[in-house]
């Protein structure tokens, strides 16, 4: 180990890195005496390392048993427009996405409306599962206008983020969004895409995302594993003002 970071946070990497790979929920991590033979360090650092990957939900210890993968359990705030890599970054988690499908379809009605396209108009149709930390989380849908889906079809979408590459490379900035945030279970496509049994628990997100002018760029629907993702925000009683009282 040859970075700057601390012994034990390379210890914490080493192991991230491996999750979803060859180490995925429910398999057991190295034991104390493998960790410390191979990264040469004490049993404090690797127990820090390991009390570290509890604390982020992604290792459980069980007694007399060991560290096992767990689930990612995902805390998300809905209080600004962000992407599926800006909240995982905001976790320590690393992302990226599968890509399942690049296609310029006819617009289902539902998407033309979000989308306010004419009758008979065609749009990029990407399906992707969205990781973290090598777990699947989400399994997203996302419409685009033709001619900015045929653009975007191109892109490296494994890696690279729609939201960045509207705003960074194809000149659309986001502004803000609508969603409708709904309780679901998993059709046959969505439970394979999400590893998880048909019938398991969602979150089924719609997002139409809007750039100046109000002009629909975007429109995703979003599922969710419901046993991987808690959202969370904070509203204001109508009428109070900041820093009253209560």
């Amino acid at each position: 180990m040859t970075t700057d970071a601390p012994l034990y946070a390379q210890i914490e990497q080493a192991l991230v890195a491996r999750f979803g790979v060859d180490l995925h929920p429910g398999d057991r991590l190295p034991t104390e005496d493998e960790l410390i033979d191979r990264f040469g360090v004490s049993r404090i650092t690797v127990r820090r390392a390991i009390q570290n990957l509890v604390s982020r939900q992604l290792v459980v210890t069980q007694h007399g048993r060991g560290s096992f993968v767990a689930t990612p359990r995902i805390s998300q705030p809905l209080t600004a427009l962000t992407g599926f890599v800006e909240d995982m970054e905001a976790q320590g988690l690393p992302s990226h996405a599968r890509v399942l499908m690049v296609e310029e379809v006819p617009a289902p009605p539902e998407v033309r409306q979000a989308l306010e396209l004419p009758l008979g108009a065609t749009v990029t149709q990407i399906e992707r599962v969205r990781l973290a930390a090598g777990h699947p989380v989400s399994f997203d849908r996302t419409y685009l206008p033709p001619d900015l889906g045929r653009l975007v079809a191109e892109d490296d979408l494994e890696n690279e983020p729609i939201f960045t590459l509207l705003e960074t490379r194809h000149g659309t900035p986001l502004l803000e969004a609508s969603y409708a945030l709904q309780a679901g279970t998993a059709d046959s496509v969505v439970a394979h895409a999400l590893g998880v049994e048909e019938g398991s628990a969602v979150f089924r997100i719609e997002r139409t995302t809007y750039t100046t002018g109000q002009r629909p760029v975007d429109y995703e629907i979003l599922h969710y594993r419901g046993d991987a993702i808690t959202f969370t925000t904070r509203l204001p009683r109508p009428g109070a003002k900041a820093g009253d009282g209560l």
